[in-house]
């Protein structure tokens, strides 16, 4: 896999990423620590956390998964050095009383404090991409479709969050900077203010993008354009439901795979993932891909690895198995038929979340 630049910052990523959420939940640490190794001995080297992992977010495991990644570095010196490593910084606390004591904002010192504390516990002196894992003010996000200003509450600016940022850039314990579950306006804003008051240019997006999620093709994918701004495609495989394994079984059924986290976790199937209409969907994705000759997660991935608005795909897994079936997918291609045949199930379905 041939490197590409994120936006317009310096740094050089593979195309696939690895998310690490399900470390120190669903994955134990020596699990993880073999999923870390085998991803570098297969050529990634591009690994994404955050403060708030694993997931579903408790405050038993509030950054378990950044110290099981930093006691993997210690025991591999040489790794930190052949990664691009990308954390992030939570949101405000959006019910969860263990992230700031519940603050409804998220502060410069927020920021600062939260990227000092994520150093100490993945063990290293910089992080190469710190992202805003989501946005401050209110937002339709995580699952919600529609904007609310009635929702509005006052919080710190985007020019304050920036110079936080550009704080952290000039110490050198940051190299770039991202977002994450943003919007058109918010990419547009947070690249107006830096040119403006010339502060750190975001260099990337890491939003949901999968085949029952095409949500950032809806004004996104143009302003990401535009604007050099990567995408970093989160959940290419809609949580499992791409996968197949829910097909004949539906996602709370009791033959349903109870370990998986759709069926795991409840405030997993309250968000978007476990809405009916996102499994009739998959459902449907998941034939054509048995029709073209291919697994569900190969087509899942190829659609993502090859689509002109993703530079990179961020895989989460369970297993070394895993990994390597989704790194395995990398080089497949789609038919035109298989293509168009994608683009009609998508506008059949009418949804505007899928």
């Amino acid at each position: 896999m041939k490197t590409i630049q994120l936006g317009q910052s310096d740094l050089h990523v593979t195309p696939i990423c690895l998310g690490t959420m399900t470390f120190g939940e669903q994955v134990n640490e020596a699990t993880a620590h073999a999923i870390l190794d085998r991803s570098l001995e297969r050529g990634v080297n591009f690994l994404d956390t955050a403060e708030m992992y694993s997931v579903p977010a408790k405050a038993e495991t509030f950054g378990a998964t950044e110290t099981i990644i930093g006691n993997w570095f210690a025991k591999n010196p040489g790794a930190r050095q052949k990664l691009v490593l990308a954390t992030k910084v939570a949101g405000p606390a959006r019910g969860m009383p263990w992230v700031r004591k519940g603050s409804p904002d998220l502060t410069d010192d927020d920021i600062v404090t939260a990227c000092e504390d994520s150093l100490k516990r993945l063990q290293t002196e910089a992080i190469d991409l710190y992202q805003i894992h989501w946005p401050a003010r209110h937002v339709p996000a995580f699952g919600m479709v529609y904007f609310d200003p009635a929702k509005d509450k006052p919080v710190s600016s985007i020019q304050v969050q920036l110079e936080a940022l550009a704080r952290l850039v000039k110490s050198g314990k940051v190299r770039a900077i991202g977002l994450s579950n943003e919007t058109p306006y918010g990419v547009h804003e947070f690249v107006r203010v830096a040119e403006q008051y010339g502060l750190p240019r975001v260099a990337s997006i890491q939003n949901p993008y999968c085949l029952v999620n095409r949500t950032f093709e809806n004004g996104l994918d143009e302003t990401c354009h535009r604007l050099g701004v990567s995408l970093l495609a989160y959940s290419p495989l809609g949580f499992g439901l791409l996968t197949g394994k829910y097909d004949a079984s539906g996602i709370e059924g009791p033959e349903a795979p109870q370990e998986a986290r759709i069926a795991r976790y409840e405030s997993v199937r309250k968000q978007r993932w476990g809405r009916p209409e996102a499994l009739v969907a998959a459902r449907r994705y998941n034939a054509l891909a048995r029709e073209h000759g291919l697994t569900p997660v190969q087509l899942a991935l190829a659609f993502c690895y090859t689509k002109w608005q993703v530079a990179s795909t961020i895989i989460g897994v369970t297993s070394v198995a895993q990994l390597d079936e989704n790194l395995d997918a990398w080089g497949t291609t789609l038919a035109p038929e298989a293509l168009a045949a994608i683009d009609a199930i998508r506008w059949d379905m009418r949804d505007p979340a899928l």
